[in-house]
Formats: C-alpha cells, sequence, structure tokens
C-alpha cells in the first residue's frame, strides 16, 4: 500500500483521515482485536491527537458490544491505568 512505511508513520500523515479520526480508528482495532500491550502507547497518543478521555470510554463502551466484554474489560483496565499515570 503507498504511503505505508514499516513502522506506520507514513500512513498516520496521509490527509484523508485526520490523526484524531485515525486514533479512534486505531483504539478501536486493538480493542477488538484485545492488544492491551499496544492499547497503552496508543491511548496516550489518542490524547495527544485531541480525543478526551469520555470520548475513549464511551469508544470502549460502544466495542463492548461489537467486539465482546471481555475485550472492553481487558481495554477499561488499561485505560484506567492510562489516565492515572497522565
Amino acid at each position: 500500500m503507498e504511503g505505508n512505511n514499516a513502522k506506520g508513520t507514513d500512513v498516520w500523515a496521509r490527509p484523508e483521515l485526520s490523526k484524531r479520526d485515525r486514533s479512534l480508528a486505531t483504539v478501536s482495532a486493538l480493542i477488538a482485536l484485545n492488544r492491551p500491550d499496544q492499547l497503552r502507547s496508543h491511548f496516550a497518543l489518542a490524547r495527544q491527537n485531541g480525543v478526551t478521555q469520555e470520548e475513549l470510554i464511551e469508544t470502549i463502551t460502544h466495542l463492548a458490544f461489537y467486539a465482546g466484554w471481555p475485550n472492553a474489560v481487558t481495554a477499561i483496565s488499561v485505560a484506567k491505568e492510562v489516565f492515572e499515570n497522565k
């Protein structure tokens, strides 16, 4: 895919989606795939990209219905850890 290097930095620079929107998409994918280690850094990055703590919590709640409650419970644990260490 054009514009996507090994680290993914080029894909974040593409103008079709804002960094904020990309953060929400990435966080959603990581919740759905139950990837808590990667979720830690992407929660922090989402905050830097303008996503509020409330929006991230609502994203987790929304994904619980689509990705499963166990994945959402894991994501909430990670979110609490990240939000406490702001």
